[in-house]
């Protein structure tokens, strides 16, 4: 169980500072979800706590670690990071993608973890087929698969459920829910604010790079901060067994 840590952490392209002075600490068991208008610097920030870019200014720790400091095999058996966007150099078939993800791992794995991926992510039928004929979701689930197949200790993920339908996309978050029952500490940016409260433990929240609040996930989602990083007003409603549903106000 590792604890991902920014201290005050600063990045940006050119003179434009995409994300200013954040500091988050994620936690092994915790679901942490990022939410924000578009242009926050919420996919900024998540390049940053995965290592693919280094801050300007302030630092990041894996358990105390700096991060630039763990040899590169270490850092992608620990964390597994799943971009909004992925295109692999060659046109691979899926139980390719698989295995390349289980291959990340420190420990071997066998063709059997192979199979046994494949029908967890419901990707038997299509283990080989090449990754230019599916579709977003079939690639989606398939880069999901790869991604969380060495059981990552961190696991980051930005908007992974934008090309699922609201099946698919509740069994992933329900699937990232597991890895931090399991002690994985996750951080996941939504745009879905019912999925967020559904399955994030804390939220926090990000405007024009800042993070602007954190905290526990019904406190933030029932608080203002949230219809004015959005700018619009939300209405909230307790649904009958307990959850928030969240819609704009028209």
């Amino acid at each position: 169980m590792s604890v991902l840590e920014a201290h005050s952490v600063t990045w940006g392209v050119r003179a434009r500072k995409l994300v200013h002075d954040v500091s988050i600490s994620l936690r092994p068991g915790e679901v942490f979800g990022l939410l924000g208008p578009n242009g926050a610097g919420k996919s900024s920030l998540v390049r940053l706590l995965a290592g693919h870019v280094a801050p300007s200014s302030g630092c990041l720790t894996l358990d105390g670690t700096p991060l630039p400091s763990l040899p590169v095999r270490e850092r992608a058996a620990r964390i597994g990071y799943l971009p909004q966007q992925f295109t692999p150099h060659w046109d691979y078939q899926v139980q390719e993608i698989l295995r390349l993800g289980l291959e990340r791992s420190l420990n071997p794995h066998s063709t059997s973890a192979l199979d046994h991926l494949a029908v967890a992510f419901d990707l038997g039928h299509l283990v080989g087929r090449r990754w230019s004929t599916l579709s977003g979701g079939e690639r989606g689930r398939a880069l999901a698969a790869a991604v969380l197949a060495p059981e990552p200790q961190v696991i980051i993920a930005d908007e992974p459920a934008a090309a699922l339908d609201i099946g698919q996309a509740a069994a992933l978050m329900r699937r990232l829910r597991d890895h931090a029952s399991r002690g994985a500490a996750v951080a996941v940016v939504v745009h879905d604010l019912n999925l967020a409260g559904r399955w994030c433990d804390r939220i926090g929240i990000m405007q024009q790079g800042r993070l602007l609040e954190s905290g526990a996930a019904q406190s933030i989602l029932r608080g203002a901060t949230l219809d004015t990083a959005f700018g619009l007003a939300i209405e909230r409603v307790d649904a009958a067994d307990g959850s928030l549903v969240l819609a704009p106000r028209i």
